[in-house]
């Protein structure tokens, strides 16, 4: 409220909103310094909001993770081995002046992620032929020029059956589920909320013990993203965050187990798991996928 003047008097409501009189509130303050919100949610939630510079870094390496996505998706086919995927990942992401991130990651020993089947996530490459029906995801994540991308797919290997269609279909949906989500002012655990309750609400299940994360200046950065959860819960969404999105939907149950390699995670029920996966930034306005498909 202002007076005819158009400035605050001294009896009129404080504009900061207190509910008292301005002579009694902020008459006289100097202004605030403005919020750093980067060392804000640096300090508060170990997250590192990336600058314009960093997310044209992040950008380019997702095309190349996206060009490398769209060369091996016409390759898989019933009769190959997984490992062939793999070679043609390494192979491309080298030649395009990129490093496959997964590649001796942590004692990963391959260059790519491939999971079949049953087969959750954490792949690994080797002889397991190719056979009519399966459902093949590949999950890229690749290094050009010390930024960080990553994204994944789930394609079929010869004609699905109805099960396959469905838990890919459902999975597909559910990542865009998940994005609409994304925008200042929701929070992580509305990203969660969204996956969860479309893809029960289809009758499969979420799995809970991955999920997606910060990428960008590193291969695992916070937060964290569950891809379950509550509405209003969680970190609030800010504009330059870089993180994934990557529900893992099960046909059946969602527990899982890990099989002695230490790395691939299958459905404990044998049943078909799907995922699909981008990378996410924050923006003004909404969100941009930095790995488009």
């Amino acid at each position: 409220m202002r007076n005819s003047t158009g400035r605050v008097g001294r009896n009129d409501p404080c504009p900061c909103g207190s509910g008292l009189k301005y002579k009694k509130c902020c008459l006289g303050k100097e202004a605030p310094e403005p919020m750093d919100i980067g060392k804000l949610y640096l300090d508060r939630y170990r997250i590192r909001l990336k600058k314009p510079e960093d997310v044209e870094g992040i950008r380019k390496a997702g095309q190349l993770v996206m060009e490398t996505l769209r060369m091996v998706g016409p390759q898989i086919k019933p009769g190959i081995k997984t490992d062939f995927i793999n070679t043609l990942v390494h192979d491309f992401t080298l030649d395009h002046g990129g490093i496959p991130a997964p590649l001796n990651y942590k004692g990963f020993p391959k260059s790519v992620c491939v999971s079949v089947n049953e087969v959750i996530c954490h792949g690994i490459p080797g002889e397991r032929m190719l056979e009519e029906g399966d459902i093949v995801n590949v999950d890229v994540t690749t290094i050009l020029n010390g930024y960080y991308a990553d994204a994944n797919m789930t394609f079929f290997a010869g004609e699905p059956g109805p099960d396959a269609r469905k838990v890919t279909s459902v999975a597909r949906r559910s990542l865009d589920e998940g994005l609409s989500m994304v925008r200042p002012g929701n929070t992580i655990g509305d990203i969660g909320w969204a996956i969860q309750k479309y893809a029960e609400g289809e009758g499969c299940s979420v799995v809970r013990e991955y999920t997606g994360h910060g990428v960008g200046l590193d291969f695992h950065e916070a937060p964290q993203v569950p891809h379950y959860g509550r509405r209003g819960h969680g970190v609030p969404l800010a504009p330059g965050m870089v993180f994934t999105v990557e529900p893992m939907i099960n046909l059946g149950d969602k527990a899982l187990y890990i099989l002695s390699d230490n790395w691939t995670a299958v459905t404990r029920d044998g049943s078909l798991s799907a995922q699909f996966e981008q990378t996410i930034l924050v923006t003004e306005e909404g969100c941009e996928s930095l790995t488009p498909y």
